[in-house]
């Protein structure tokens, strides 16, 4: 079991499409909730920045325990996102790439064996860490299709 090429890829830029996705898009529109109690546009972006950390240390634990069980993770139940919602855009990306290369740092310096480890999520069950990478670009996936929703004036 190895880091596959695809996954790398997703890994190194998949992040870059915030930028893109976003680009000329005026910050009343990134701040425009699509209905009541539903996230915005730079949520969705606070949100990426701030899973990128729990990742990490979900990881970690993965590696230095046996099969830990994780709960599902909630923004809206994390006290830092408040406070990661009251970043600027440009300091969420830069946040979002630092993150993103302590992830490919750490992805690609894990033996085969590590890569095998196992973690347990709450509705998947047990997860190798390359599965637990897969669903975290997946995941990401998700949100930035969120925005390109809420960018392109599409309910998401």
């Amino acid at each position: 079991m190895q880091l596959y090429n695809s996954l790398s890829a997703q890994l190194l830029s998949q992040h870059e499409t915030i930028a893109f996705l976003i680009s000329g898009v005026d910050e009343e529109r990134l701040l425009k909730s699509p209905a009541p109690a539903k996230w915005n546009v730079h949520d969705n972006i606070a949100h990426l920045a701030l899973y990128q950390p729990v990742f990490i240390k979900r990881i970690n634990e993965i590696l230095s325990a046996d099969s830990p069980s994780f709960g599902r993770y909630n923004s809206d139940n994390d006290p830092e996102f408040e406070t990661w919602r009251k970043l600027s855009i440009d300091i969420l990306l830069a946040q979002i790439a630092t993150g993103r290369q302590e992830i490919i740092k750490l992805m690609t310096s894990l033996s085969e064996a590590e890569l095998s480890r196992v973690g347990i999520h709450p509705k998947y069950g047990n997860l190798t860490v390359l599965k637990w990478a897969e669903f975290f670009v997946l995941h990401e996936a998700h949100h930035l299709f969120t925005i390109f929703q809420l960018v392109n004036n599409v309910e998401a």
